[in-house]
């Protein structure tokens, strides 16, 4: 095992955080730390990271094991420029280099060659130091540091650009790049996918699935969990528990073992109730007093089971309109933004149109101007060029990523009711209560608020709006997995008009009807959600590649007659490997089902002390896990070549 946590306890004065969290990550494993906001995830990171101390606990690392963390949006400060500030990640490295060259000089050197000793101690010097140069990666540093700044969004940016010049954002997304450079034996990283763009997100899940460490996240992100984690670690109630598999699986198995222990439990209760039912009956008569007693000890002996917690409680809204829009909401026309009247727009030429009831999802890299357009369109700031409209009855509601429209002195109670004055103090407060906030909850000051419960407050301000028209800015943003679901729920209830921007491709797929992406000069427009898109974008590349084929080709119409001579052999053809492909489909998936049952039992014996005891059976135990699970891993990319 790489890492072992072991009774981990964590309080903060007499409220529990965590409570005797035990879990294991082998090496080269993917652990996705999921929970409820509060739940304890960054302090469990920030403990297994040194950063903080447990109350109890142990944590058992191997030998020489690097741990490398990135709490969450944790920017990078230095007065160094980019390239120095990422170079600098390979001082050992860069140092040796130095050596290299001043070695080189030596060899070179005819005073050096003359003494035959000193040369040849030189020459063994430099091969040493050369082949430990190359193991470690040394004449790829330049390359690796290339290749994460581009895919981190910096490929445009000067090498000498000051960091201490950046963004917040930039920053932050700099501090990942640089961790990953570093490459630790264990990379455990908080909310990665803040504020990063569907683009960097997608080069960051590819580089992450190839890393060579093991890797311990904690994201909110349903989509990026799907696509990188083999095991999840749920934090609940103060405890953790283990699952095998990505997110999705997580949450059937979750669901299912509910089930069956609510069934069990029923069963039980069931059983109680007939029992107690025969005592009651029986136990005066003089016939049957004797059985009546057997039973009320047996029942006095049961052991009864808890009744299954289930899941914890969720915020519950609804967003309601007073009154309908008309038939068309909005047309913007040509528009073109600059902050700098004599700069390039960030973009030029962005038309489209919101029809009564559609949900529009607004998408493009970071900097292109998403939230601009919408602060545009809420009258914030003016565009350079193009102009829009509202059509009639239309009520804005907006909410901004940023929270720049909550007041920190205010306290919870103070924020919302002073938004709407005219309503009780009850109905506030029941308001709240629906967003989680109850009792002194809602006497926190808003500069106190967790990022996730900011997101709440100005949902909830945002809910008594009653607005028919909902601008959106990364709604997503800040808030957990099951308050992303209670959000779902409400916008897919909602019967008025919805315009979003998001990086969150599951919350994409859940809600975009159609999505328009901005571009530098104006904007592309596609039917569906992200998944129908992206189908969308392959076609296009395709045809452009099979265009460009077809041209160096030669003649098209020599390819079409022979297409249409071969074309009923290769329809045959592949409705037999479509066959085949479906039973090896089905063969692959009863083998997955399988070895993540084994993988399960297995994992279930370890936490036994007659096995966890016994050093020698762990080691078997865990031996047989990795086999299983090297196993497991082959079957899914099998699988999903096969779904490719």
């Amino acid at each position: 095992m790489l890492l072992q946590v072991s009774g981990l306890s964590k309080s903060y004065g007499v409220k529990p955080v965590l409570s005797n969290i035990t879990f294991q990550i082998q090496p080269r494993e993917r652990v996705g730390l999921v929970g409820v906001n509060g739940a304890g995830k960054s302090t469990l990171l920030q403990i297994i990271a040194g950063e903080m101390t447990a109350d109890s606990g142990t944590i058992h690392k191997l030998k020489e094991t690097k741990v490398g963390y990135l709490a969450q949006n944790s920017g990078l400060h230095s007065d160094l420029t980019i390239e120095a500030e990422m170079r600098a990640v390979f001082s050992d490295l860069l140092s040796t280099e130095q050596e290299l060259r001043e070695l080189e000089q030596q060899i070179a050197d005819p005073a050096v060659q003359q003494d035959e000793k000193r040369y040849e101690d030189v020459l063994a010097r430099y091969a040493s130091r050369s082949e430990w140069f190359r193991e470690r990666g040394g004449f790829e540093i330049d390359t690796r540091i290339r290749s994460v700044l581009h895919g981190m969004g910096f490929g445009s940016f000067p090498p000498d650009t000051r960091i201490s010049t950046l963004s917040g954002g930039q920053k932050t997304r700099l501090a990942l790049a640089r961790i990953l450079l570093q490459s630790p034996d264990l990379l455990m990283l908080d909310e990665p996918t803040n504020h990063l763009d569907i683009e960097t997100l997608t080069w960051l899940e590819d580089y992450l699935r190839s890393y060579s460490g093991a890797i311990l996240v904690v994201s909110h992100d349903r989509y990026f969990l799907d696509a990188l984690a083999g095991t999840i670690v749920e934090i609940e109630r103060h405890q953790a528990k283990r699952y095998t598999g990505n997110y999705s699986r997580y949450i059937e198995v979750k669901e299912a073992e509910y089930e069956a222990a609510m069934k069990q439990f029923e069963k039980q209760q069931d059983e109680i109730a007939r029992m107690e039912e025969f005592i009651q009956k029986n136990i005066v008569r003089a016939s049957t007093t004797k059985r009546a007693q057997s039973r009320r000890k047996a029942l006095d002996k049961m052991d009864r089971l808890d009744k299954p917690l289930g899941d914890l409680k969720k915020a519950h809204f609804r967003f309601e309109i007073d009154k309908q829009t008309g038939k068309d909401v909005l047309d913007v026309q040509d528009l073109s933004v600059s902050f700098d009247p004599a700069a390039s727009p960030l973009f030029r030429k962005v038309s489209f149109q919101l029809q009564r009831g559609e949900t529009v999802a607004l998408i493009g890299p970071n900097g292109i101007g998403k939230s601009t357009l919408l602060k545009v369109l809420t009258d914030q700031l003016s565009p350079k060029e193009g102009s829009f409209r509202f059509g009639s009855n239309v009520k804005l509601g907006y909410y901004d990523q940023e929270q720049t429209a909550l007041t920190p002195s205010n306290t919870v109670l103070e924020e919302v009711w002073s938004a709407y004055p005219h309503l009780e103090e009850a109905r506030i407060r029941t308001v709240l209560g629906n967003f989680l906030f109850s009792g002194e909850d809602v006497l926190k000051k808003i500069a106190a608020l967790s990022g996730g419960e900011k997101a709440r407050v100005a949902l909830a301000k945002l809910m008594l709006e009653r607005a028919n028209v909902l601008i959106l800015d990364e709604p997503t943003n800040h808030l957990d997995l099951y308050s992303k679901e209670v959000l779902e729920s409400a916008l897919f209830d909602y019967e008025g008009t919805l315009l979003f921007i998001s990086h969150d491709r599951y919350f994409l797929n859940k809600m975009a009807e159609r999505i328009v992406e901005l571009t530098p000069e104006g904007a592309n427009h596609f039917l569906g959600n992200y998944d129908d898109m992206m189908e969308k974008k392959r076609e296009i590349e395709e045809l452009r590649q099979e265009r460009e084929s077809t041209a160096k080709a030669g003649s098209t119409r020599l390819q079409a007659e022979a297409a249409e001579v071969t074309g009923y052999e290769a329809e045959k053809q592949a409705k037999r490997d479509e066959r085949q492909r479906q039973r090896k489909l089905e063969q692959l998936e009863a083998e997955i089902a399988e070895l993540e049952g084994a993988i399960a039992e297995v994992e279930a014996e370890l936490t036994l002390p007659d096995v966890y005891n016994d050093y020698v059976l762990v080691q078997e135990k865990q031996a047989l896990i990795d086999e299983k699970k090297a196993a497991l891993q082959a079957a899914y990319e099998a699988w999903e070549q096969l779904l490719a």
